[in-house]
């Protein structure tokens, strides 16, 4: 049964003094201008509030209110309703039982929508539930995710080429009217849903017996499986030639790009391949292009480290590094440090592979080692172009090393990166490649250490009661009591797809050489170095960083605990690190940690 209303909801709402009759008119009137139902010209009039017609319809109706954040929704329910009907219907199926379908709408008075709904359902029986409409229209973003399409498209390319079918190089060229259709829609809806769900990355991995289709949300991988595992070929032919790589080639890895434009934005594609037992494997990153280039308070830099950042940035010349694993946001980094540069006074020039975004006035160069144009070629010349600022994509050879410390030391402002865990260690990499103590000494100004962080999820995050082998590990950390300083955690909801995480935010530290670390690299001394480093007054170790997110509610001890590499009390005050935690404590807690030397001053290991 459909609850109806016994009288028109305008003359109900009067009837309970929610509005006034002159109100009633003036909205039946505007109504029509505004081209909207009832219930939402009141509340675009500012006459009532969302949350009371719901309440009055709920009393009415005898329909329960229901939060669709925090319900768990039945995702082959929600395909019962396509989702050109969902939207706009504003009518969300989230529970089949097989006798009953449960839907949730916004307006349970709209009788048209009623009969449409019952029409689509086929007439099987359903009962309403009440939700606001912006929670129904981001629902809709994220439950009518590309999953059934992807399998969908997967079946039929399968069927239309078999297991071990040749497929059709002409076929796939790329605007060409003989171009394989179905290969092209399951790319789209690939992307589609990669971008939805905000994905950074999506790896396609070819197994014996099923396709694995697997992207990164916030730092996590989530798995598809499709048992088509004959179509990875067809897949890969076509993004080769959308990346231009040789199609011929199946033996070696290879890297290009292309740009594609998703629901208006254009989203920069880096494709790297590489041959696998059962075929090749790709990843793609994604890179949104319509975001622009991030500034140092919307990447999360805290306001104290960023005005000892720009400082340093102001100096005419030396190195800055910018370290932290694959994927952690050194380039974004490098970028807002770039437009905070961007200056028509300064001549800039960047090296990199590949460039990632593009900056007005500034000079960069893509790499091409296929013809003999490498990191070190470039930087080369790019030092005979007279600028004032180079960024150098990486250090990745002694060579490339060597000649930014030299640029450094001949009046050039030089940013690159390394790929070392902390600060301290990058440094120490580059005594490693072969550089010497004192061209460390007199380049090297600052080392900028970075990670990804997940943020809790605002909408489910709740306050949690640290247990005290946390706590005790905590004060191991730091020299601060925390036995009065809450820390939340997230059970998870819909928005979150009950991860209890939603984005991410970067933790940093930043080192800045003083005399101390000067004099200890003149004299090739490591120890010494680590040892000044740690006692400089405002170095802050990444786990010290997270920690402060994590009492101010933006993050989880569990994301904390991921960047310490050894329960050793951090004064903030000196760097000093104490004794190590036991086994035993660390056992109690449910961590696993690596046993060290507690006299040892190195953090790197």
């Amino acid at each position: 049964m459909k609850p109806q209303l016994k009288k028109r909801l305008g003359d109900l709402l009067v009837e309970e003094q929610l509005i006034s009759e002159a109100q009633l008119g003036n909205a039946l009137k505007e109504q029509r201008n505004l081209g909207l139902k009832l219930g939402a010209t009141l509340i675009h009039l500012g006459y009532i509030s969302e949350e009371q017609i719901l309440t009055f319809l709920s009393r009415q109706l005898d329909i329960e209110i229901v939060d669709l954040l925090k319900v768990k929704i039945d995702h082959n329910a929600v395909q019962l309703i396509p989702e050109v009907h969902a939207r706009r219907l504003r009518a969300l199926a989230i529970h089949d039982n097989g006798d009953k379908i449960t839907l949730v709408v916004s307006d349970p008075a709209d009788l048209h929508s009623l009969d449409v709904l019952s029409t689509l359902l086929k007439g099987r029986e359903f009962e309403l539930m009440l939700a606001r409409e912006d929670q129904l229209i981001e629902s809709f973003d994220r439950v009518y995710r590309r999953t059934k399409e992807i399998a969908s498209f997967a079946v039929k390319l399968s069927e239309e080429h078999g297991e071990n079918s040749a497929f059709d190089v002409s076929g796939l060229e790329l605007g060409g009217e003989g171009s394989d259709a179905t290969v092209v829609k399951l790319l789209q809806s690939l992307f589609e849903d990669a971008v939805q769900v905000g994905a950074s990355d999506i790896h396609i991995e070819p197994d014996e017996k099923v396709l694995r289709i697997r992207q990164r949300v916030d730092g996590v991988l989530q798995e598809t499986l499709l048992p088509e595992s004959g179509i990875a070929s067809a897949l890969v032919l076509r993004l080769k030639l959308m990346a231009q790589l040789d199609i011929s080639e199946k033996r070696l890895p290879q890297d290009g790009r292309f740009n594609i434009k998703i629901k208006n934005k254009s989203i920069d594609i880096r494709v790297s391949t590489m041959p696998i037992q059962e075929g090749e494997s790709v990843v793609m990153r994604l890179l949104d292009q319509s975001g622009g280039v991030l500034s140092f308070d919307e990447i999360g830099v805290p306001s104290d480290l960023k005005k000892r950042l720009e400082l340093q940035l102001k100096r005419p010349n030396g190195l800055i590094l910018v370290t932290g694993p694959t994927g952690s946001g050194k380039t974004t980094t490098l970028y807002s440090a770039l437009n905070t540069l961007n200056a028509p006074g300064s001549k800039i020039i960047t090296v990199e592979d590949p460039v990632e975004y593009r900056l007005p006035r500034v000079n960069q160069v893509q790499v091409n080692s296929k013809i003999g144009l490498d990191f070190s070629t470039v930087l080369r010349t790019a030092l005979r172009q007279d600028p004032d600022i180079l960024l150098v994509g990486e250090m990745r050879d002694s060579e490339t090393m060597e000649i930014g410390l030299r640029g450094a030391l001949t009046g050039h402002l030089v940013l690159s990166t390394l790929h070392t865990n902390d600060a301290i260690s990058s440094t120490l990499r580059l005594l490693d490649m072969g550089a010497p103590g004192y061209l460390v000494a007199s380049a090297l100004r600052a080392v900028v250490a970075q990670r990804l962080i997940r943020r809790l999820c605002e909408n489910c995050k709740t306050e949690q009661k640290t247990p005290i082998e946390q706590q005790i590990l905590l004060e191991q950390l730091t020299d601060e009591p925390l036995t009065d300083t809450s820390f939340y955690t997230s059970p998870g909801c819909q928005r979150c797809q009950f991860t209890g995480y939603r984005g991410r935010i970067g933790v940093f530290e930043l080192l800045e050489i003083d005399n101390a670390m000067v004099s200890a690299l003149r004299l090739d001394d490591t120890e010494a170095f680590s040892i000044a480093a740690q006692q400089s007054p405002y170095f802050q170790p990444l786990a010290i960083a997270a920690l402060d997110y994590a009492k101010q509610g933006i993050t989880s001890l569990v994301e904390v605990f991921k960047l310490v590499d050894r329960f050793d009390k951090v004064h903030k005050s000196t760097g000093i690190r104490q004794q190590p935690a036991t086994d035993s404590l660390s056992k109690e807690a449910g961590l696993t940690l690596t046993p060290r030397d507690a006299s040892s001053t190195d953090t790197n290991n």
